[in-house]
């Protein structure tokens, strides 16, 4: 995400870096620089304005000229500056404990919303409520069979009523939850392919009638400055909490990202970055930040790894490597965690010390199918020691999983080159901690990089 903008501020700030001594005169020209780069992300102008005019502040004087590192204070004062652009971090839902938490949804046609809903229900589920979407969308034919198959996925209930009026629809929606223990009630509202009276008419009273404790506007980031405006307008006649942005993995810009805080003064609380349902993260401005500047973001990493990869296989991983005992069992079931955790370029591009330098590499997503095919064609014992493997049985292996025998080569010597990495690490303390994240959490990921 975001690849444009990062790659230019990658550029601008590695020419401020190279200079041996920093003047005002190229200070300021490293930041017209930015504000260019901005400005082609389709940053909002007057977000882009006064966010240059901060950076100026802080960057044209003796903070950084006599800095012994003035290339990256000037990084530095940018970070903070997106920080405070994007605003601090709001990702809480305000449940309501004791009683229900009623959530409205809004937005234009084709962001997302009802999408959204099922991933919202699905994060709120995780966290120990229990869920009801509402299919309060009349207007779009397939709004609510969508949402009846996204409840079914999810095994969340739906309430639908057919050919009935929205504040209805939501008024008897909250009495089948009270009747059912469902504490937290999130409706799926009805979009417009632009903001109309009527539309917004009947948004007003639902929240008249029902009184959410939460709104939240749903925008494809995707569409930038479009984005930016329907929100100002949705929250200047609506009113609403917080903001969801969808479709962020696919954002090379971040100007919707990047303006909507500083124009409707509301939070992002999450962003969507795929279209599985459990593809909803929370919205960290500092990582954010760190992302767009290709600083990676380890927090992030971290816990998405907590999420995907089991407690007890990682403790059983962990004493193979101290008993140098590792099968290609190992290697398959660390691959099958690591493809829970999201496409291996955005996974990659979080490690700090890549950031940006991602697109450098040659990332083959497809390696994980031609592994998985690979080892699934061996044997036990073959997977167990794969020492074993001779001539005859790599051109079995290779026939059986549909690839060359070149590709069982390649995947049997990558696995030594792993085995003896981390057996030259083992002997020393400090060796293991530099092996840290990656012999703990994602041992195999660098094999999928060729």
């Amino acid at each position: 995400m975001f690849e444009a903008i990062s790659n230019s501020l990658e550029g601008i700030f590695s020419k401020l870096r190279s200079k041996g001594r920093l003047t005002e005169s190229n200070i300021r020209d490293g930041i017209h620089e930015v504000r260019l780069a901005l400005l082609e992300a389709d940053v909002n102008y007057k977000v882009v304005k006064d966010f240059i005019q901060h950076v100026t502040d802080r960057a044209v004087g003796e903070e950084v000229v006599k800095s012994i590192t003035p290339g990256q204070q000037i990084i530095k004062i940018v970070h903070d500056e997106l920080i405070n652009l994007m605003g601090t971090s709001d990702t809480a839902i305000p449940f309501n404990d004791g009683e229900q938490t009623l959530i409205m949804l809004v937005g234009l046609q084709g962001s997302g919303k009802t999408t959204t809903a099922g991933k919202l229900a699905n994060t709120v589920h995780s966290k120990g409520r229990k869920p009801l979407l509402v299919a309060a969308d009349v207007q779009r034919p397939a709004a609510i069979e969508q949402l009846k198959v996204l409840g079914e996925q999810l095994t969340i209930p739906v309430y639908f009523e057919s050919n009935s009026q929205p504040v209805r629809i939501c008024q008897n929606a909250i009495k089948f939850s009270k009747e059912n223990s469902n504490d937290v009630i999130i409706f799926d509202t009805a979009g417009r392919l632009h903001i109309d009276d009527e539309m917004m008419s009947e948004l007003k009273e639902i929240k008249e009638k029902i009184k959410p404790h939460q709104i939240y506007f749903v925008c494809d980031s995707m569409t930038g400055q479009d984005a930016v405006n329907s929100a100002k307008e949705f929250n200047t006649k609506l009113g609403f909490d917080g903001v969801i942005l969808t479709k962020l993995d696919g954002d090379t810009r971040g100007g919707a990202a990047l303006s909507i805080k500083a124009v409707t003064g509301k939070p992002i609380k999450f962003v969507g970055v795929g279209e599985k349902l459990d593809r909803l993260e929370e919205f960290h401005p500092d990582r954010m930040a760190s992302r767009i500047l290709g600083m990676g973001d380890i927090v992030t990493l971290v816990e998405r790894a907590q999420q995907a990869m089991d407690l007890e296989e990682a403790q059983k991983l962990s004493k193979k490597i101290q008993d140098d005992s590792l099968s290609l069992d190992d290697f398959l079931s660390q691959l099958q965690q690591i493809k829970k955790m999201g496409p291996l370029k955005e996974i990659i591009g979080m490690i700090p010390g890549i950031g940006n330098k991602v697109d450098e590499m040659n990332i083959d997503e497809d390696n994980f199918k031609k592994i998985e095919a690979i080892i699934k064609s061996m044997n036990r014992e073959e997977r167990t020691n794969p020492d074993i493997i001779n001539g005859s049985r790599r051109q079995r292996v290779a026939k059986g999983s549909g690839t060359a025998i070149q590709d069982v080569n390649q995947l049997l010597k990558q696995f030594r080159s792993m085995k003896k990495l981390i057996k030259h690490f083992k002997g020393s303390s400090k060796g293991m901690k530099k092996l840290g994240f990656l012999t703990k959490n994602l041992p195999f990921a660098k094999d999928l990089i060729k």
